[in-house]
Order: structure tokens, then sequence, then C-alpha cells
């Protein structure tokens, strides 16, 4: 004989299972949103991989399209064929699509020609271009006393020794930082590491970092007169910024002839840069021809982005990718 149900008691067992039925809705849910995160993750993780290979592969036809620049005129580049700064678009297999931009990649300062040396452990300070590096930064409203400081300890982060600059910034110095930290005695493996350097703050790399390139090479900014554009004509001023104002810069790069210069002389002998007088290493720096080359690429596939960049080294031929890098910038 079954005991009769105290007053207090009723509902009790239904409530006990509306209960163990919200708890189970509960966990089922939750693992069903587990499931869904994992398949997603799989998903883009998959399509990543696959756009990270048509990266590469839209490289290997940007590269195929440098040569052929280069095979047209072995002897200078110039604008011809508007290919500077121009995006294209590149269709993909399964719906995916590539965009691809080609720019001058030596139209900038090179933050490694601030030391000289052939080898990335024997780096000794230059000169010309921390000089260069601060004429630079002095054009982009950086104060005089900021800007040697930023210029002279850029030249103690990759030099190899340990004895600082006038104004710069060894081991010591950074030691004391917050987190502490140690020169790289080294060249610049990418522009972002620059905000390391002493003197340097958020604001002046937000402004000056257009301007700046990092090439795997010690070599003075290889700036192709044929191919600077107006706006870039601080990179003329920088070369001798008590010679070349920015006017006569301009005038300089408007003076071009239509198919650009034959020769360095040429250009020495123009209305603006008559009277220039540069030390010899800064008199060969300027180029007819550009050898660097810089590529931005953008894949997009089943609804994952992918970003890259990369340096392409064409002083050679074929044309090569000596540095890239996925990801935004920073």
């Amino acid at each position: 004989m079954r005991a009769p149900v105290r007053p207090g008691e009723r509902g009790a067992a239904l409530l006990a299972v509306l209960l163990l039925v919200a708890v189970m809705g509960a966990l089922t849910a939750a693992a069903l949103e587990k499931l869904r995160l994992s398949t997603a993750l799989a998903v883009n993780t998959a399509a990543l991989d696959q756009a990270r290979a048509y990266a590469i592969g839209v490289e290997s036809l940007l590269a195929l399209r440098i040569d052929d620049l280069i095979a047209a005129s072995p002897e200078r580049t110039t604008l011809a064929g508007g290919w500077n700064g121009e995006t294209r678009q590149v269709p993909l297999p399964g719906g995916g699509l590539a965009l691809a931009t080609i720019r001058d990649g030596g139209n900038c300062f090179n933050i490694n020609s601030v030391a000289d040396g052939r080898l990335a452990t024997a780096l000794t300070p230059r000169a010309s271009g921390m000089a260069q590096f601060t004429a630079l930064l002095r054009l982009l409203e950086v104060p005089e006393g900021i800007a040697v400081r930023i210029a002279d300890s850029a030249g103690d982060w990759v030099d190899s020794d340990a004895n600082p600059n006038r104004q710069g910034a060894e081991d010591p110095v950074y030691a004391g930082a917050e987190q502490p930290y140690r020169a790289a005695n080294t060249l610049f493996a990418d522009v972002s590491e620059l905000r390391a350097v002493n003197g340097m703050t958020a604001e002046i790399y937000d402004r000056v970092k257009p301007w700046l390139c990092a090439l795997p090479t010690t070599e003075l900014s290889p700036v192709n007169v044929n191919t600077l554009m107006p706006e870039q004509a601080p990179l003329l001023v920088m070369l001798a910024p008590e010679q070349i104002g920015i006017a006569r810069a301009r005038q300089a790069i408007a003076g071009r002839p239509a198919a650009g210069w034959d020769s360095l002389t040429d250009f020495y002998r123009g209305p603006a840069m008559e009277g220039v007088l540069l030390p010899l290493d800064v008199q060969m720096q300027p180029q007819l021809r550009t050898t660097w080359f810089a590529v931005e690429l953008v894949i997009e596939l089943s609804g994952a982005e992918l970003r890259e960049t990369a340096l392409v080294d064409a002083r050679l031929s074929p044309a090569r990718v000596a540095v890239r890098r996925w990801g935004s910038d920073d």
C-alpha cells in the first residue's frame, strides 16, 4: 500500500524532473556551442592554410611580373604602365579573390643604412645614414634634439659595438627600462622594431613609419628618381637638406622627362639640381632602376582574410622574395 503524499511534498517530484531537464538542456546547449566553435575554427584554419598557399602562388606571379617589367627596360625603371601602387584583382578557385599591389620598395629611408658593413655581426655606424635619418625626421617636424637622438640611437641599435654615439644609446640605457631589454646590435628585421629605440615615441613612429623600410642590406636608400612621386620629395631633400629644399626637390621631380632620365648625369644637370654638391657615396645613391619591390597581398577566401607583405629582391634575375610577413605590419 503506497504511503499518502504529504501536502508539503506535492509537486516535488515534478520540480525535480523539470530541474533535471533544465540542467540537461543547458549542458546540451553548451556542448553544441563548443561543437559549433570547434567546427568554425577548423573551417577557418583550413581556409587560412589554403589562402596562404594561394598567396605564395600569387607571389610567384608578381615576381614574374617584376621580371617582365625589368626585362622591358633593363637600364631604368619608370612609371610607364601604371604598375606602381596599382591594385590588381586575381580570381581564385572556390570563389576567392586576391588583391595584389606592387610598389617601388626602394623609395623610402632604409633604416639599416645608419650602419655600414657586409656582415650583420660586424657593423659600424655610418654618419651619412644617420644624417639622412635626422634630416628626414626634421622634415617631418620632429624637433632637432629628438631627431638627432633617435638617429644616433638607431645607429647604436644596429652597430656591433657597445660604444654609444654622441646622443645615442646602448645596453645600459635599455637596461633601466621598466621591462629591461638590450640593443639588437644587428640589422633591423622590421620597421616596427624602431619603436624600441631610445627617443622614439608612438606619435613620432606613426608620423615617420610611412617613409621607412628595412631592407636586408646596409646600402644607402636606393631612391629611384625615375619613379619618385611629387609627394615623396622629402626623400630627395634628406640627401642634402642644406642644399635641396622641398620646392627644389619637387621641381626636380616635375622636370623629369616623360620617359625618365637616361643617366644620373642628366639628373644632376637639370635646372633643379644644378650646383648641388654631394659626397661621393651620396652622389651614387639615387638610382635609375628599381631593385627592391614591395608587394602587398590580401587573400579573401571562404569568409577568411589573410594579409601578407613581401619584399622582392630584383637585383639579380629572376626576382625572388627576400622577406615575407603575414598579418598586419605591426
